[in-house]
């Protein structure tokens, strides 16, 4: 398996205890939370289910039934309910002759179809009987991270505390990303691997559908905008099966995404005229927990004018290319990639890609061990307008990195125009913090700075081998 090696670890060590084990998988859909727990346990389960979207609890409940007598249970009566369902549940695992028995429920929000018992059921049969058995370990998955955290994590009923182990599954990283492409065959240059990944992002599921035939752009075509491409109707199909009203949630995002820099809560109420703040703050955690958005603090630690931002690189490809494109294009992608749209959208992909590496970024500057908190900083100041720095990295070494997160398909020449830029941020920032730390100018990029009379004025660089570490 690629990557995943600590969640491997914890998955093991929880599932060899003596004492039963509830265990928490989650993360967003196409992550690989489900071929993690299989592969870990090579299939070995006393019982697997996975909910079924889209369906009511009578047939939810008939297919775990039918899924239960595959596994050796003979019923006796049919699961009119949950409570039955994990009674035969129960009675399954008790003939069991396994030492380790393992029950995997996957994708479990499904499996909660409205007005079902299926969250009180599931208490009484962990309370009941299932937390006191021996060598038992219940593995419960799922995409909807948003049901995860109300109905499980918060849980103020039964299910109280009452969780293990819990694992966030994210993306892969670069270097996850080149070994995968690695093992299928996909063989492609680090500058087009950090291209797949400000399309896909580090989800495996996508990285996998490359045919190693192609090259990136033709891959894309293919992927995302030919008449039968497989990933033209992800978007909504990602979007209807985490949320009950998708509606909202799409609303929320879409707006965000059109602000590049992200927008604060009152933006976002202002620019979709949203009634009710309540709910509006429900949506954004929502949104933030299943990996969609992120709340990226300012540098002044002021929650109030913290900017939401869109981080999910997949949902932000198909705003910007996807959504307006007709079906059949086979040729688009390769003949959009030298054209200025490209270049205005390749400059935001890029910063999350960077965003999404903070650590590697703090490991090519040698600071991995030193407490670093990251922020954004846009200056208030009507001297300086426009100064704002997409990463700023506040150090307890008394130095602060303002990082310009640069992508360029060679070395990125600075010119004395943008020498000046650079300098007026550092001093507006220095002014407006009120900070006696050392401002370091730092460039990530692609290939590197030019060396030339104005690449002096930064400090440090971090280039794209850095982000693969």
């Amino acid at each position: 398996m690629v990557g995943r090696k600590e969640e491997q670890r914890l998955l093991e060590e929880s599932a060899a205890k003596r004492d039963a084990q509830f265990i928490v998988v989650y993360g967003r859909r196409r992550v690989g939370k489900t071929y993690l727990i299989r592969e870990t346990f090579e299939n070995a389960f006393t019982f697997s289910y996975t909910g079924v979207y889209g369906i009511g609890n009578k047939r939810q409940l008939t297919e775990f039934g039918k899924t239960l007598h595959e596994y050796g249970h003979d019923p006796e009566m049919e699961t009119v309910n949950w409570f039955d369902a994990f009674d035969a549940l129960r009675d399954l695992i008790r003939q069991s002759k396994q030492k380790r028995r393992i029950v995997f429920l996957d994708e479990m929000p499904w499996m909660d179809s409205r007005k079902s018992d299926f969250v009180a059921a599931l208490e009484h049969f962990w309370n009941s009987w299932a937390s006191g058995e021996k060598h038992l370990t219940l593995i419960v998955c799922g995409s909807a991270a948003s049901w995860i955290t109300k109905k499980v994590f918060r849980n103020k009923g039964g299910l109280y505390n009452r969780v293990t182990l819990q694992i966030p599954l994210k993306p892969f990283t670069l270097s996850e990303c080149e070994e995968l492409f690695g093992e299928n065959g996909v063989r492609m240059n680090r500058f087009d691997i950090i291209g797949a990944y400000m399309v896909f992002g580090g989800l495996p599921y996508y990285l996998t559908m490359f045919d190693r035939r192609y090259g990136l752009p033709k891959n894309i075509d293919r992927l995302c905008f030919s008449e039968k491409a497989p990933l033209r109707n992800e978007y909504a199909s990602v979007f209807e099966s985490l949320f009950a009203r998708p509606d909202r949630y799409v609303e929320v995002v879409e707006a965000i995404s059109m602000k590049k820099k992200g927008l604060t809560r009152e933006g976002i109420k202002a620019t979709i005229n949203f009634p009710d703040g309540g709910n509006l703050t429900r949506i954004l955690n929502e949104l933030e927990e299943s990996g969609f958005i992120r709340m990226y603090r300012p540098a002044e630690k002021k929650i109030k004018g913290a900017l939401y931002q869109l981080c999910d690189p997949f949902t932000a490809f198909h705003l910007t290319w996807m959504k307006d494109a007709g079906a059949g294009n086979e040729e688009i992608w390769c003949s959009l990639v030298d054209s200025g749209a490209f270049g205005a959208w390749s400059g935001y992909a890029f910063e999350q890609v960077c965003l999404a590496h903070i650590p590697q970024i703090k490991t090519a500057l040698g600071i991995s061990s030193v407490r670093v908190s990251a922020a954004a900083w846009r200056s208030s100041n009507p001297d300086f307008p426009g100064a704002q720095v997409d990463l700023v990295l506040d150090r307890a070494d008394n130095i602060v990195n303002l990082c310009e997160l640069k992508y360029a398909n060679k070395e990125y020449r600075i010119d004395k125009k943008y020498d000046l830029e650079l300098r007026n941020k550092a001093g507006a920032f220095q002014h407006e913090m009120k900070t006696k730390k050392a401002i370091h100018i730092t460039m990530v990029t692609t290939y590197g700075v030019l060396k030339n009379q104005y690449s002096s004025v930064v400090q440090s660089e971090v280039r794209m081998e850095d982000l693969f570490a």
